[in-house]
């Protein structure tokens, strides 16, 4: 059997991180019925409480448009709800039901959790070397432009508008 070389272990390695992003997808898909980037916009609204769309989309790396899809499919399955600000009635507030929080709870760890505490473990030298790479590779693949945020998921794209 012939030597793998470089550029095959750098694609077996692409292909592991996004068959653990999928197999992970598919355990939050199955465990608690939602897609890991309702899950972060669940978690975040937890975290931050009230919280407009605009400081939603800041908070989890999203554009506007597409946190406010997701905030659409949420509150169609009542997870979330909408309330205008007392204090400016142009913004709007997303807020937990009862049921989101319960879903949030049960939701098993965030993959990248897992990757976060190894990464945090790492000397400064290592974590410039690993950002400096992938940022590369991301080029290599004319990914820089992609709109994605700090969560780790594949499949469908992260709830987008349709465009039909």
């Amino acid at each position: 059997m012939s030597e793998i070389n470089q550029e095959e272990q750098v694609l077996i390695s692409l292909r592991q991180i996004i068959r653990a992003t999928d197999i992970y997808s598919r355990k939050l898909s199955k465990e608690v019925g939602l897609t890991a980037p309702q899950l972060l916009i669940l978690q975040a609204i937890k975290g931050l409480g009230a919280v407009s769309i605009s400081k939603l989309s800041e908070e989890v790396s999203l554009s506007q448009a597409t946190v406010t899809n997701i905030i659409d499919r949420l509150e169609s399955r009542s997870l979330v709800a909408r309330h205008r600000s007392t204090q400016d009635k142009r913004v709007v507030h997303a807020t937990l039901s009862e049921e989101g929080m319960k879903k949030v709870a049960e939701a098993p760890t965030p993959i990248q959790n897992t990757f976060s505490k190894r990464y945090a473990g790492l000397a400064e030298w290592e974590k410039s070397m690993i950002v400096a790479a992938f940022q590369r590779v991301a080029a290599m693949m004319n990914a820089e432009e992609i709109d994605a945020s700090p969560v780790l998921h594949v499949g469908e794209a992260i709830d987008q508008p349709s465009t039909s």
